[in-house]
């Protein structure tokens, strides 16, 4: 059971939960469908990056679509899924023989994509995470 209860606004668990305050959840959506679309980084590179996440964020609502799948990998996926779980275990202190390792393999636009990424990812499963949003 969800710590607080649904709104009437959303149309998703998710969306009914930030729906309390509709204009937080229009931007937040908005921001959502934005970074998570082609950009300088793949939506496939950034999915997998989101399901790493979810498997330690503690949102059960995020787990249950799935854990990364590795067949869809190729050099940037690994690296990004790596980042991201250097991100989960150093917490933003992130040792700089990882951060040479993206700097090679990612240029300036597709870093900043990353992490604004991770960090907004990160952010919303802890929303679910906080909120008890249940699969």
């Amino acid at each position: 059971m969800t710590l607080i209860s649904y709104s009437k606004i959303g149309s998703t668990p998710f969306q009914k939960l930030l729906g309390h305050n509709t204009r937080i959840m229009e931007k937040w959506n908005n921001l959502s469908e934005e970074l998570e679309k082609d950009g300088f980084l793949s939506a496939m590179l950034k999915e997998q990056v989101r399901r790493t996440l979810a498997q330690e964020n503690g949102c059960e609502y995020c787990k249950a679509k799935g854990k990364p799948d590795n067949k869809y990998y190729d050099e940037k996926i690994t690296v990004s899924v790596g980042f991201a779980q250097a991100f989960l275990t150093y917490k933003g202190k992130t040792p700089s023989a990882i951060v040479n390792i993206l700097k090679d393999c990612l240029c300036d636009e597709e870093i900043s994509e990353l992490i604004a990424f991770i960090c907004f990812t990160t952010a919303s499963q802890y929303f679910g995470a906080l909120m008890q949003l249940e699969a």
